[in-house]
């Protein structure tokens, strides 16, 4: 159905809980759907009752000097975004956490003709109890086989250099040097933060029972010649 009229509570109320899990829109950077939705809002959401959809806009007001460079159809309207709008198109990760294959719909379907007890009129006898047994050891089987999605998280990092004269290029290929399973690094852009120093702000995907958050920004800030410290800018769930 997509958003509706951000001037309503209703409306407010949906985009609360869209971007309660979310740090855009869409995907894993600030897009078109962000620049539109952010449009749509006369003013900043109240952050007592709507925290969630506060954060998302003081974060996207970060990126208004490139509104007009950022990625998307900018001829969609903030309404095709949202709650039932082709969310897995645009943000493929998702995508574990729904099981819509035939495959996954048809091994629902043998779990429940799995009669674990067998019928209330069936007496207990010796035939009908191993054939209970049979079928408790054969569900048993089935479910071990199901293995689930791996935990996975958005990440994003800061990582300050040293002084404006940090060749921040330099920094940014060092940062990406680093590569591990289950961690995938994102889009990127730089940050000023006054005296003509700039941050490097830095998006990545990472399998959290694989990534150390603490190991990786040890490791970002053992390269001494450019990165002065790392900070975790904003992480959510997927």
């Amino acid at each position: 159905m997509g958003f509706l009229d951000f001037l309503t509570d209703q409306g407010l109320q949906l985009l609360d809980g869209w971007t309660a899990k979310r740090s855009y829109i869409i995907g894993y950077g600030p897009s078109q759907a962000d620049v539109k939705s952010f449009q749509a809002l006369k003013e900043a959401p109240d952050a007592k009752k709507y925290p969630h959809a506060a954060r998302w806009y003081k974060h996207t007001a970060t990126f208004e000097s490139e509104f007009s460079s950022l990625p998307g159809d900018p001829s969609k309207a903030y309404t095709a975004y949202g709650p039932e709008s082709s969310e897995l198109t645009h943000n493929p990760a998702k995508a574990p956490e729904k099981e819509t294959t035939k495959e996954a719909a048809k091994e629902e379907e043998d779990d429940d003709e799995v009669d674990l007890f067998g019928s209330d009129d069936e007496e207990e006898t010796e035939d009908a109890a191993k054939i209970r047994e049979e079928r408790l050891a054969e569900y048993a089987k089935k479910k071990a086989g199901k293995t689930k999605p791996a935990a996975k998280s958005i990440v994003t990092l800061d990582v300050k250099p040293w002084d404006d004269e940090t060749d921040m290029k330099a920094l940014e290929q060092a940062v990406r040097s680093i590569e591990k399973d289950g961690l995938v690094w994102g889009g990127s852009k730089l940050v000023a933060v006054g005296f003509g120093i700039k941050k490097l702000q830095i998006n990545l995907v990472i399998e959290d029972d694989k990534i150390s958050l603490d190991e990786l920004q040890e490791e970002i800030d053992g390269f001494e010649d450019f990165v002065q410290s790392s900070d975790i800018a904003a992480m959510q769930k997927l």
